[in-house]
């Protein structure tokens, strides 16, 4: 096992996942190397995370990720636990991954997104603060405010996991 997965038990190839069908509803657990390996749908949520002028955090995941390592994110998160709600998922990863606790997220949707490498279904949310962050479980590896007008250049510029992409930036406020 990896120090990161050590650090952090909760990514663990062992750590066990609900696996659900596209309407959410859940089908078993299974371990979370299985979900990965057999790229079973599941629950997870994104928290999109906006300065107060607007601009988008965005992220570069660690080389130790799962799935899709050292590419970069629009939101912070990940697989939610099972029995978890989604609101307390995405307070548990907010904390996780930028120390961030005690802040209003607000829900921005739910949806569905399959590809060749994933399938999952969602929940966004917007947090809105200056922070500031840290990275003390080692998943996020640099940090930076991209302004709305930026974040086409960003996105060309550099591999964005699609699933975030396309579930979170529809989903922003104007």
């Amino acid at each position: 096992m990896n120090s990161s997965a050590a650090a952090h038990p909760d990514n663990s190839p062992d750590e066990m996942v609900e696996e659900i069908d596209m309407a959410g509803n859940v089908l078993r657990l299974v371990p979370r190397r299985q979900m990965r390996a057999e790229q079973l749908c599941h629950r997870s949520v994104f928290i999109a995370v906006m300065s107060e002028k607007g601009d988008l955090l965005v992220h570069q995941r660690a080389e130790s990720k799962d799935i899709w390592p050292g590419w970069w994110d629009v939101a912070v998160g990940g697989v939610v636990a099972p029995g978890e709600t989604w609101d307390v998922a995405a307070a548990r990863e907010l904390h996780e991954e930028l120390g961030i606790e005690g802040v209003v997220l607000d829900l921005l949707g739910i949806g569905a997104y399959r590809d060749r490498e994933v399938q999952l279904v969602a929940a966004t949310f917007l947090c809105r603060t200056e922070g500031p962050f840290t990275f003390a479980d080692g998943e996020i590896t640099q940090a930076h405010w991209v302004s709305r007008a930026e974040i086409p250049v960003w996105l060309q510029g550099k591999q964005f996991l699609p699933d975030s992409v396309a579930l979170v930036l529809p989903r922003l406020p104007e």
